[in-house]
């Protein structure tokens, strides 16, 4: 009787730590929306990389701990509609989208929709697909990429009257790969973290001064390699089927006379 006592208060458990994570994700997804109605937007870009941090660091460390639940996956997928859905819709909007009007707020809502049907889709795969690979572009990317935009375009002055029509058309981009069947890396095989050369240690350590050097740059290209790191994907993977199937035919005897 103990035993099923203390197994159903385990179930019911509120792990502290990685919900902590979490909630500091809430936050700065929360202070995003707060810094783009202020007109803020470069604070809100900041802001959204570093709830993509704690996102990332709450889910390791649950896993790590032994600590995950059903409800810190819960909540975690709130949290990202919030921080990766709702605050880049918003800053974006009021960024560059007002003088599109409706269309302009249209674009952020499709944006948003898309991440929530995403991490959804998500939710319910857990188990069934492979941990190896997403299925579409994670949110938390697709936010990423609208933070990492604001923050090289208000740097350099980029965009001008254009800023409108080229944001826009990022946000359907994205918004699709979001809901795509598109395969994208998750970074999850052991591999990638215990084989390590000399040299891999020492192009990761340039890669982070270079980060540290020109946060702006380094970040936009390097979102812009894992968005069309998908398609890129996709397409080789087309290719290779075509190429087996052509290689088949010609294998087979003719049999026309």
């Amino acid at each position: 009787m103990r035993r099923r006592l203390r197994s159903a208060r385990l179930k019911g458990s509120i792990y502290l730590l990685p919900n902590m994570f979490t909630t500091l994700n809430l936050f700065c997804g929360f202070y995003a929306v707060i810094a783009s109605i202020s007109g803020n937007f470069s604070a809100a870009a900041v802001s959204i990389i570093i709830a993509g941090v704690f996102d990332s660091l709450d889910g390791k460390l649950a896993r790590a701990t032994n600590t995950t639940s059903t409800f810190g996956v819960e909540y975690d997928s709130l949290a990202d509609v919030i921080s990766f859905g709702m605050a880049p819709a918003v800053m974006v909007y009021l960024w560059a989208l007002v003088p599109l009007g409706r269309i302009g707020w249209l674009a952020g809502f499709l944006f948003m929709a898309c991440g929530a049907l995403r991490l959804a889709r998500f939710n319910t795969q857990v188990g069934t697909v492979s941990s190896d690979h997403f299925v579409g572009l994670p949110i938390p990317a697709g936010a990423g990429m609208v933070a990492t935009t604001v923050m090289l375009f208000e740097k350099f002055s980029i965009g001008g009257n254009l800023r409108p029509v080229l944001i826009l058309i990022m946000l359907y981009l994205l918004s699709y790969l979001m809901v795509s069947s598109i395969k994208y890396s998750s970074f999850k095989k052991p591999e990638l973290f215990i084989k390590m050369n000399f040299n891999s240690l020492v192009v990761a350590i340039l890669i982070l001064i270079f980060v540290a050097s020109q946060p702006a740059i380094a970040l936009f290209v390097g979102g812009i390699l894992y968005v069309g790191s998908g398609p890129a994907a996709a397409l080789l993977r087309y290719r290779r089927i075509h190429q087996r199937k052509a290689e088949k035919n010609k294998d087979q005897p003719s049999t026309t006379a």
